[in-house]
C-alpha cells in the first residue's frame, strides 16, 4: 500500500556538504560558467523543488531597490539554485560518489539511524 502520510523527500546531499558538478552550468558570463567536476559546498537544499544551491555555482545578478542592507540598491550578484541531480557528493577521498543508505544500530543504546554511504568507499558520508 503506498504511503499517504509522511511523504518526505530525500535528497542523496545535504547542506554543508562538500559536492562535484556532474553537468556544466553556465551562467550570464562565460568567466562565472562552471565546468564539470568543479567542487563546492552547499549552501541551501530544496527538498521539495529537488533543487540545491551550490557555492560559486549558477550566479545570477539581482537588480535591488536601495534597502537596509544595501543602501545604494544595484546590481547584486548572488547563487541560484540548480537540481540535485547535477551534483555528486564527494568521499572521504574527493572523488565524486554515489550514495547508498545503511541502517546502523548503536550496541550502548539499542536504537538504530539510517546513514548515507559512499558507493567508492563504503564509508559514511554523514558527519
Amino acid at each position: 500500500m503506498p504511503r499517504t502520510t509522511n511523504k518526505q523527500v530525500k535528497l542523496h546531499v545535504r547542506k554543508g556538504d562538500q559536492v562535484a558538478l556532474t553537468k556544466a552550468i553556465t551562467a550570464y558570463k562565460d568567466e562565472l560558467a562552471r565546468e564539470k567536476g568543479y567542487t563546492g559546498r552547499v549552501l541551501a537544499v530544496y527538498p521539495t523543488k529537488k533543487r540545491v544551491i551550490v557555492e560559486g555555482v549558477n550566479i545570477r545578478v539581482r537588480h535591488t531597490k536601495p534597502n537596509k542592507t544595501h543602501p545604494q540598491g544595484g546590481r547584486i550578484e548572488r547563487e541560484m539554485p540548480i537540481h540535485a541531480s547535477n551534483v555528486m557528493p564527494l568521499d572521504g577521498d574527493g572523488r565524486p560518489t554515489r550514495v547508498g543508505r545503511k541502517l546502523v544500530s548503536d550496541p550502548t543504546s539499542g536504537r538504530s539511524r539510517w546513514v548515507r554511504v559512499a558507493a567508492t568507499t563504503g564509508l559514511e558520508i554523514d558527519r
